[in-house]
């Protein structure tokens, strides 16, 4: 007995996607710098602005933001097609993480505090 495979369209699980980049050595100030600028844009073009734009997080976005497309094409077991003129980064957004306290000796006996800031960076696609 042969089964016939159906045609099924794409649900709305299988049009978003997610990547999650926690505890990032960077502030939330400046990643969100980076990511206002590609918010709502397209994947091509974002992966393009992010490629030329002189800023060190955007290293770390683009790993992300490959991730994201990473995980739509392996949702559930199902290797889908996509299209990357036609997924959209739905939320691009900055979470802070917790801060790293050193402390720099200074003169007399006094201690400078160091906050070295880590932050939380989440990326949604989305296939239109």
């Amino acid at each position: 007995m042969i089964k016939k495979q159906e045609n099924k369209k794409m649900t709305t699980k299988d049009k978003e996607s997610q990547a999650i980049g926690k505890y990032l050595r960077l502030s939330t100030h400046k990643a969100r710098r980076v990511l206002e600028q590609i918010k709502g844009k397209n994947y091509n073009e974002a992966i393009l602005i992010l490629e030329f734009m002189p800023y060190r997080a955007c290293k770390t976005i683009n790993k992300i933001l490959k991730s994201a497309l990473y995980n739509i094409n392996i949702k559930e077991n199902k290797v889908l097609n996509i299209n990357k003129d036609k997924l959209i980064i739905k939320e691009a957004f900055a979470n802070q993480g917790p801060t790293l306290k050193r402390f720099q000796p200074r003169a007399q006996g006094r201690a400078f505090a160091i906050r070295k800031p880590t932050c939380h960076i989440t990326i949604k696609l989305e296939n239109i």
